[in-house]
């Protein structure tokens, strides 16, 4: 991939129509977060078990007093974080030294110029050895607008006592038609989030993406111009495998309001077969048989592998999900800031972070340390899954998008492979045209 400086284009600070809901009333809002020292530096983080807070303290030490590093606690859903953030970098807030940024929504951060440009010497520095997946969610028009911090991705698990009885081998990659084909088989229920909710923009994402597409096929697009890829053989192949998995009920009665940690419970239950879902499954799954609520046999019938493919002869397009930094454009702070990036997302913090808050590192060589296999045994797995996951659509216009998708996909059961893709693609045109609502 090919990566440049964010040279000032844009710095004048236009504004992008998605952003204008989000400007009215920022004028109230007040600065908040650092503190009057002239190195105190605020960074903006999103809930985690106190590994960023630790992250910070440790960094701020290691200055040697070139800056201290105060944390701000963002809101627990990502909808929120980017709402807040947005609000306060369209009203011109100084305090947004560094923001911990879920890559969804950075081309509408970046579009507007609402963050500073990273030195050349410091893009260098922060993504060597970071996977591709992670390069591409930090950025913005073939230009590096965030530092990856950590990175994160959906993996296959399996019940391996299922896998073998349905005669599949799982050392080699695996379709959804074999899954679906296997769960049936066997009488078992596949794990994946059918929820009117983020999730399924994650699915239906993933499912275009490893057939071959994109939901969106110019991401620089505006509004009146963007051009949706969902009404395309891409798109079918993904309403097939949705709605075949919701009408022939092989996701379980509960898939129409199943998320991440519902599809977990029926996997760890006697219906578990195949599941797709995030690294927290383990952690979760192990801390469950040390609680004594779960037996051990359930544990070591856990496998684990990439993301199943549409087709067998194309590698598959994980979920790629994770958090990068930005430094705000108007940060009087910035140097100091970067400097602090730098610390953060340096290789010993986020092998640190991976195995005390279970993120996984954005940097190959974190996986080198050995705590990590200890503690996440399939961090191999996780690791090369990030070098071929895809983000989401990157549009400076993704909460429309996504609203849109999670309207019309679901419940899966209502999903038809001949109408769904086109009457989709209809909808979010005409909402990003201002001819529809949401």
């Amino acid at each position: 991939m090919r990566i440049r400086r964010l040279t000032h284009r844009g710095m004048g600070r236009p504004r992008v129509a998605v952003l204008t809901g989000l400007v009215v009333g920022t004028l109230a809002l007040s600065a908040c977060g650092g503190g009057e020292a002239d190195n105190a530096l605020t960074w903006y983080i999103n809930p985690d078990d106190g590994g960023q807070a630790t992250i910070a303290q440790q960094c701020s030490d290691a200055s040697g007093g070139r800056y201290t590093i105060e944390t701000s606690l963002l809101p627990s859903d990502a909808a929120s974080q980017r709402e807040q953030l947005a609000r306060r970098l369209a009203a011109g807030d100084k305090s947004l030294d560094i923001m911990s940024l879920d890559p969804p929504f950075i081309p509408e951060l970046a579009e507007p110029g609402f963050l500073a440009p990273i030195p050349e010497d410091v893009v260098e520095r922060t993504t060597e050895n970071v996977v591709e997946g992670a390069l591409a969610g930090a950025t913005w028009k073939d230009e590096l607008v965030t530092v990856p911090f950590w990175a994160n991705t959906q993996i296959l698990w399996y019940r391996t006592s299922v896998a073998e009885a349905a005669g599949l081998d799982m050392t080699q990659p695996v379709t959804w038609d074999q899954l679906m084909e296997a769960a049936e088989s066997q009488d078992k229920a596949l794990g994946v989030q059918g929820a009117q909710a983020e999730s399924m923009t994650v699915w239906v994402n993933a499912l275009v993406e490893s057939a071959g597409g994109s939901i969106i096929v110019d991401p620089e697009a505006t509004a009146d111009e963007i051009e949706l890829g969902l009404d395309s053989e891409a798109g079918t192949e993904a309403a097939r495998i949705i709605s075949t998995i919701g009408r022939e009920g092989l996701g379980g009665p509960s898939l129409p309001t199943q998320n991440e940690n519902a599809s977990l419970i029926g996997f760890q239950g006697d219906s578990g077969s195949f599941m797709v879902n995030y690294p927290f499954v383990w952690p979760a799954t192990s801390g469950a048989v040390e609680a004594g609520t779960l037996d051990q046999e359930v544990l070591d019938d856990i496998g684990w592998a990439v993301f199943p493919r549409v087709t067998e002869d194309q590698e598959s397009a994980p979920p790629l999900g994770g958090i990068n930094l930005g430094v705000g454009a108007e940060s009087e702070k910035q140097d100091l800031a970067f400097e602090a990036v730098e610390c953060i997302v340096s290789v010993e913090n986020q092998a640190e972070y991976f195995v005390t808050n279970g993120n996984p590192p954005s940097n190959t060589e974190a996986y080198e340390d050995p705590r990590i296999e200890e503690s996440f045994p399939m961090a191999t797995t996780i690791r090369d899954s990030l070098q071929i996951a895809a983000p989401r659509p990157q549009t400076p216009f993704y909460n429309e998008v996504s609203t849109g998708i999670q309207q019309t996909w679901a419940p899966p059961s209502a999903v038809d492979p001949d109408t769904t893709p086109g009457s989709s693609s209809t909808f979010i045109t005409q909402v990003l045209r201002g001819e529809r609502l949401l």
